[in-house]
């Protein structure tokens, strides 16, 4: 485990002093090979990147555990399937997020999360917060994360051919998970892995031991990828994942739930496609390809509605290196498909989007210690939009439909300076673009309980645009390392439904996040220290001719503006990995999060549900997690960790709010309680 990697910012610390000594080894042996990703100049002040060192050491269960040590990276609702990410207070509809190049999108119901995926599977979790280089995909206005899965060759140690592991885990609060993984090289460098988990979740409790309803499930995931080099020159990597997931949810999974409220059996399914191809021929061709395909689905609810989501799409570019110059350039393209309808019936309501891409970025090494990038991106989105209103509850056949077609330039720039050995500083703005997208296969199908809501799209939407400026300032010595970022982001134009009419997609305003970031790192011998703080402020500056109020500035909710963002107090991060021999480690890590009261249901009072705006309170709250791991043997380890140590009663603040005084059933769930977790591992 390396602190520096994760709370350093990766992409902008790489090269420092501290980080260079530790991974000397790491560094000699990378240092003859060509690098295959380029450092990130714009929009990086606040990259960071997980390992699958830091996702064992929680022995992850969800999206919450592999992002527990970051303060700039939220995750809200205990409940798995509806778990959603945030990055500086906007939802990850809002990011371009990908699993091995494979862009995952959309959302099948707006109460549920649109980004699963089985912690154990994970090499490394890439995440750029906030717009940043053209190579970042379309549609990436809040930034990009990027998901990496492992493969035979990181599996398997040198000298051997075959290999495999059996993992088991309990998990106090409350639930077990037991995988098995094959790999092995089928040529000297080309490899196959093959993974299976079954994880069994019971209904969790929360800090003060009540059970959080709605929260078991099972889930059952199968996983196979071939990988290496067919030559010197071509690489290969072809992937199919498969997963399911059964449970009894809740109308709403992110919500609170009451002891004996209705809960709905509920299926969801994914399966995704990937290959990726290389080719190395020379300093003027350095290809890449990637082509995927998902397929996802969600079936239950109160009326047993099913929907499906398709997405295909691929990547091409190529990298050219000139002495001190490096280009990268290609096109990408996406099309996705989202249809949706009662279970027993025909699938009558429809929406496609599609997005063509074209890209162009630069790094330029001026001198040994500046080195500039400056790129541009040309993206053309196509949505079509299909209702169907047929004669549920005695209301009349209806047809609706909408097309759009638009297109948006975006450029960026951004320099990174040397100033001194140990001081480095940053600077860079960029800009982003996205069209109106599929919506969730719910919000199509919401004339099933009432007609007058139709989700209809506004002839004259236009597409998202965003400015982001960022700087941050470095200070790096031996055993230290620490890093101040400012940021701030405007996101003009945000499509939503809600202000104007309930049931129609406008461009309602422009959403300003702002924040600081600060990261410091401490290596003394066995011992690492990391401390993170973040502040976020977001909030939408509404356009006044869709309401019939003056409002000034809106802070972002998860209630008004599910889809869109949330608001969060202040975080703080702070904890420690000591390394007792080469077998045994511990560690802990504590995070602190600062109340905060925001005013909300302005969209309630302008369509008439309150009388007036409500002050939403969201209490502090500290977690304390401590971990240890021993590795008995060469092929047997144990991994220790107890999750909320002291089993802290709160709901996190990426969550649902507390509307209780006003609407009795709008409450966010509760996190789960204290949680045992106990790992044993076998590598044969």
């Amino acid at each position: 485990m390396n602190k520096f990697v994760l709370t350093g910012v990766a992409c902008a610390l790489l090269n420092t002093p501290a980080f260079a000594q530790s991974k000397d080894a790491e560094s000699k042996e990378q240092s003859t090979k060509k690098a295959i990703e380029k450092i990130e100049v714009v929009g990086a002040s606040t990259n960071f990147s997980v390992t699958a060192e830091d996702i064992e050491q929680f022995q992850a269960n969800d999206l919450a555990d592999i992002f527990r040590e970051s303060p700039s990276v939220s995750v809200g609702g205990s409940v798995g399937v509806a778990q959603k990410i945030y990055v500086r207070g906007l939802e990850d509809a809002y990011l371009n997020v990908t699993v091995d190049g494979a862009q995952q999108t959309s959302t099948l119901f707006h109460h549920i999360g649109r980004v699963t995926l089985d912690p154990d599977l994970l090499k490394q979790i890439d995440v750029q917060a906030g717009a940043g280089e053209a190579t970042n995909g379309p549609g990436a206005i809040g930034g990009a994360i990027r998901f990496k899965t492992k493969d035979a060759q990181d599996l398997l140690n040198e000298g051997e051919q075959f290999g495999g592991r059996v993992k088991a885990n309990y998990f106090s609060n409350d639930g077990t998970r037991y995988s098995g993984t094959l790999y092995g090289k089928l040529n000297p460098s080309f490899g196959l892995l093959g993974y299976y988990s079954a994880v069994d979740r019971n209904t969790m409790e929360d800090g003060d031991g009540d059970k959080i309803y709605g929260t078991a499930a099972e889930q059952e995931l199968a996983f196979i990828k071939a990988s290496g080099d067919i030559t010197d020159k071509h690489y290969l990597s072809v992937s199919l994942e498969q997963r399911d997931e059964e449970g009894q949810f809740s109308a709403r999974p992110n919500w609170f739930v009451e002891e004996g409220a209705p809960l709905y059996p509920s299926a969801a399914k994914r399966d995704t496609y990937v290959a990726n191809y290389r080719f190395d021929q020379s300093e003027s061709i350095y290809l890449e390809a990637t082509a995927y395909h998902t397929q996802s689905s969600f079936r239950g609810g109160r009326f047993d509605w099913l929907a499906n989501i398709d997405t295909t799409g691929f990547d091409l570019r190529n990298t050219t290196d000139r002495l001190y110059h490096s280009f990268t350039y290609g096109v990408d393209y996406r099309k996705d498909e989202v249809e949706s309808g009662p279970a027993s019936g025909p699938m009558e309501n429809a929406e496609e989007s599609s997005v063509m891409g074209i890209y162009a970025q630069a790094h330029s090494n001026i001198t040994t210690d500046l080195v500039l990038s400056y790129g541009v991106r040309f993206d053309d989105y196509d949505f079509q939009q299909r209702i169907l209103l047929d004669e549920y509850y005695g209301e009349p056949v209806t047809d609706t439909a909408v097309g759009l077609d638009d297109s948006e330039l975006s450029i960026n720039g951004g320099l990174s300076y040397q100033i001194t050995d140990a001081w480095k500083f940053g600077l860079s703005y960029a800009e982003a673009a996205r069209g109106k997208e599929i919506g969730d296969g719910f919000t199509l199908d919401e004339y099933l309980y009432d007609s007058d809501d139709v989700p209809v799209v506004g002839s004259d939407v236009v597409p998202e645009t965003v400015e982001n400026i960022e700087a941050s300032i470095e200070y790096s010595v031996s055993r230290l390392n620490t890093k101040l970022s400012i940021y701030q982001s405007t996101i003009h134009d945000v499509i939503f439904s809600g202000f104007g009419g309930t049931s129609i997609y406008n461009n309602i305003g422009d959403v300003e996040s702002t924040g600081i970031e600060l990261n410091i790192a401490y290596r003394w011998d066995n011992l690492d220290l990391y401390f993170g703080f973040s502040d976020a402020d977001a909030e939408l500056k509404p356009h006044q001719t869709l309401y019939s109020r003056s409002y000034d500035s809106i802070d972002l909710n998860g209630y008004e503006f599910n889809g869109l963002g949330n608001s969060r107090g202040s975080t703080l991060v702070l904890g420690a990995d000591y390394f007792i021999d080469r077998d045994v480690s511990i560690g802990f890590n504590a995070k602190h999060v600062d109340s905060i009261a925001i005013e909300t249901l302005h969209q309630a009072l302008e369509n008439g549900w309150t009388d007036s705006l409500y002050t939403l309170n969201k209490p502090s709250y500290t977690v304390l997690d401590i971990y240890g791991k021993w590795d008995i043997t060469g092929d047997l380890s144990v991994n220790l960790a107890i999750t909320n140590l002291l089993d802290e009663l709160y709901i996190d603040h990426s969550s649902v709010g507390d509307y209780s005084d006003v609407f009795p059933t709008v409450i966010g769930p509760y996190e789960a309680g204290r949680d045992v977790r106990l790992s044993l591992s076998y590598d044969f």
